[in-house]
């Protein structure tokens, strides 16, 4: 039964149509949340006297860190046998698949080659990077939304939204719950509340704290929201918990871990 009250949802998802080519909401909302993050980590780089080469030389790693984390995530925790079938196909980004817990893992693997190659704390840095992830993972999800893609079940909440450009035309018939938009304003408020928290201890927050708060709170959300959640993979529609919330609890345990590590710690 459709309700009577729900949001149209028929917005493009291209921002701009040039014949052959397009530019599209996804693509410059997940360029967006690097300019963003560069110019926060640059004011943190410079409220902390750093020099800002190191902010150049970070930033492509986590641009590298990012993409192959995400791309090999989902190519290997959703669709291991078709990726592995078609190895040339894991390098085709643009056809789309992309997976956060995948590109959490790349981010830290590549934090850790980088404080290894510019002696700089892992903790110091990824307490302050993960600022600036939270705030992308609110940009990408938007992206999502444009996308009309990674949409919850259906609801009868007066705020469900008719996703009419859905790639499956089955789910485009009745509302459903716009969880894309549930994930990206949890992450904008984690964003800020970590950014508070940096500045609250005037840049030098106890190490590992605003990591392991980033791990409990942005992963308790994504294992809370994939209970209203469209399975990305046909696999995942027998499973009592799906592949989303199976691969957040890791997380969610080693920011605890990393919480009580860092209360322990002496004011510094």
């Amino acid at each position: 039964m459709i309700p009577l009250l729900y949001i149209n949802w028929n917005v493009s998802p291209e921002v701009l149509d040039l014949g052959g080519f397009s530019i599209r909401w996804y693509g410059l909302l997940f360029a967006l949340s690097f300019f963003f993050g560069y110019l926060i980590m640059l004011r943190f780089f410079r409220k902390e006297e750093i020099p800002v080469r190191l902010l150049d030389a970070l930033t492509t790693y986590m641009i590298i860190g990012t993409i192959v984390g995400a791309r090999l995530g989902h190519c290997f925790f959703y669709e291991p046998d078709y990726y592995l079938a078609h190895p040339m196909k894991i390098l085709m980004v643009w056809e789309g698949g992309l997976a956060s817990h995948g590109a959490a893992i790349g981010i830290i693997l590549a934090l850790v080659i980088y404080s290894k190659v510019y002696h700089k704390p892992f903790l110091w840095i990824i307490d302050r990077i993960v600022i600036v992830v939270a705030l992308s993972g609110f940009l990408i999800r938007l992206g999502n939304l444009m996308n009309s893609e990674i949409f919850g079940v259906p609801t009868v909440l007066p705020w469900g939204f008719l996703f009419l450009r859905a790639a499956n035309p089955a789910e485009a018939i009745e509302p459903r719950h716009p969880t894309q938009l549930y994930e990206g304003l949890s992450y904008l408020l984690i964003f800020f509340l970590l950014l508070w928290l940096y500045y609250q201890r005037n840049g030098k927050p106890k190490p590992g704290l605003l990591f392991g708060l980033f791990l409990v709170l942005i992963f308790t959300v994504r294992f809370l929201i994939e209970f209203v959640k469209e399975p990305q993979v046909t696999f995942e529609a027998s499973m009592t918990l799906n592949m989303g919330q199976l691969l957040s609890i890791p997380f969610i345990l080693a920011g605890c871990g990393l919480i009580i590590y860092a209360l322990r710690q002496k004011n510094i």
